[in-house]
């Protein structure tokens, strides 16, 4: 998304050479007080800022025709966003009980990545981030009764880890 945004910038500065240097000036301004966390974000604030220059410099076919472009791509994103939604898995399991635990991850769960493992005194902590498909997570259940395991905690993630 960002792509088709600099290019609608781009197609407005290029018909204008002082308009681009005026531009290049105006873009730099621009600066985040806090920290954007959402990528799409900064995608909704520069397209404003390059409609706003488009309607500025009097180009309104390309601001028409950009707006359009970058809200159909917009609405098919999100018609066809990923349907497996992030979660958290936290297990505490014995140190006897790690390969059984793998293997059903293995086994169990189609898509994760471990984030964190933690060992002390013969037991285990691993912090997992899985990709589950339409929220089944029964599997949970059945991780937390194999032998050795102390608890299995499943959390709704959004990529950050809380601090």
């Amino acid at each position: 998304m960002v792509s088709i945004v600099t290019s609608l910038i781009i197609m407005t500065i290029s018909t204008n050479f002082i308009l681009s240097l005026g531009m290049v000036g105006a873009l730099s301004i621009v600066r985040f007080r806090t920290a954007i966390k959402d990528s799409m974000d900064i995608v909704f604030m520069f397209w404003a800022i390059s409609i706003g220059i488009a309607n500025g410099a009097g180009i309104f076919k390309i601001s028409l025709i950009g707006s359009l472009v970058i809200a159909g791509v917009l609405l098919l994103l999100t018609r066809f966003k990923s349907r497996s939604a992030p979660y958290l898995l936290i297990l505490n399991y014995e140190d006897t009980a790690h390969d059984s635990v793998i293997e059903y991850l293995k086994n169990k769960v189609p898509k994760y990545n471990l984030k964190a493992k933690t060992v002390a005194h013969k037991r285990i902590e691993l912090s997992i981030e899985v990709r589950i498909d339409n929220d089944d997570t029964h599997f949970v259940n059945s991780l937390s009764e194999l032998a050795g395991v102390q608890n299995a905690v499943l959390v709704s993630y959004n990529g950050d880890y809380v601090s």
